[in-house]
């Protein structure tokens, strides 16, 4: 029995004709032979689980530097929303579930430590600009390593998905672009809550006119902009959300930039930040022997120092930056 096939085959029963289908995916760049077990899209998902840099997400900030509180959201906590937010809409509109969900586990995989404070410094200090969803890509492309391979070797759909999923890009699939929608949902209601436990705001500091049209709770808002998606696009090769929700939805997230992720108390941080990134950037450009063998020798000359730093930094938890910071630029006590 092969249940891959099996399941190949009741996609094509289950799914609408618009869908992308597992078994005629675009393929890899190293052709592998098929799992008998799982889908090309399940086998990414899989992978992407297993890896190190997914794990690493865990230690990585969403919007709050280093938070006294164990309930505010990290990059971890964010991109399971955005996993279970884009399933949910999948599901309902009939596309491959499995696709979206690979792509949803892999989309942060290339945040930098300190979450967009550090995406800025790194877009300052590299030569050409950082992009966390270009360095998402390299991470399942170059950067994360096995005794197996070189890069998870993902399909293209899924790729294209991770590249594609903020700012003005579109992705070439109906569930890549699902994505973009799913991450906004997520992070401006889970922004909405952490900012409410962090005293930044208030439920009653949320536009009226806007908890009118989207709802006065979190799960309220996000039902509404889910539901809003799938009215409009359902038996359609289309992903789009109809019009009312979709203007309140962007004017909650400009809400969003103004009151809480440019706030002073967030942004409190930043000037620490950047110094202290910058700092070790330096250190670490002036001499890639410090930067360890593991990390250097997936590279096959060392000619572009910068890429070779951004990557290292870009990979780093806050956690292991802040201990990297402290052993290079603390002094130690001495015990006698």
């Amino acid at each position: 029995m092969n249940l891959r096939v099996e399941r190949e085959e009741l996609e094509h029963k289950m799914l609408f004709d618009f869908a992308t289908f597992a078994d005629s995916n675009l393929g890899r760049k190293n052709p592998e032979e098929k799992c008998p077990l799982r889908t090309d899209f399940q086998r990414d998902r899989d992978r992407i689980i297993h890896s190190k840099s997914f794990r690493r997400l865990k230690h990585k900030t969403q919007v709050f530097i280093s938070p006294e509180g164990d309930h505010f959201r990290t990059r971890l906590t964010h991109t399971l929303e955005v996993s279970q937010i884009a399933r949910t809409i999948a599901r309902a509109l009939r596309l491959n579930e499995d696709l979206v969900e690979a792509i949803s586990l892999g989309h942060d995989l290339g945040h930098t430590p300190f979450g967009h404070s550090g995406e800025a410094v790194l877009d300052e200090l590299k030569e050409g600009g950082f992009s966390h969803s270009k360095q998402s890509l390299k991470v399942v492309d170059f950067l994360e390593i096995s005794d197996k391979r070189v890069g998870l070797n993902l399909t293209e759909e899924v790729r294209d998905g991770i590249v594609n999923h903020s700012g003005d890009n579109n992705a070439s699939t109906l569930e890549g672009k699902i994505i973009k929608f799913a991450d906004r949902i997520a992070y401006i209601n889970h922004d909405i809550d952490d900012a409410i436990r962090a005293g930044i705001i208030s439920e009653d500091d949320l536009p009226k006119h806007l908890i009118k049209v989207l709802g006065d709770t979190s799960s309220k808002r996000i039902n509404t902009m889910i539901n809003a998606i799938i009215n409009k696009s359902y038996g359609n090769p289309i992903v789009e959300m109809q019009d009312e929700v979709y203007q309140a939805t962007m004017e909650l997230r400009q809400y969003m930039f103004k009151r809480v992720y440019l706030d002073d108390v967030v942004k409190s941080e930043e000037v620490k930040i950047k110094r202290l990134l910058t700092e070790l950037y330096k250190f670490y450009e002036e001499d890639l022997d410090r930067i360890p063998n593991n990390h250097l020798n997936i590279y096959e000359n060392h000619e572009d120092k910068g890429e070779i730093v951004t990557d290292y930094i870009a990979g780093m938890t806050d956690t292991f930056a802040m201990k990297q910071i402290k052993n290079i630029f603390i002094p130690k006590g001495w015990s006698i």
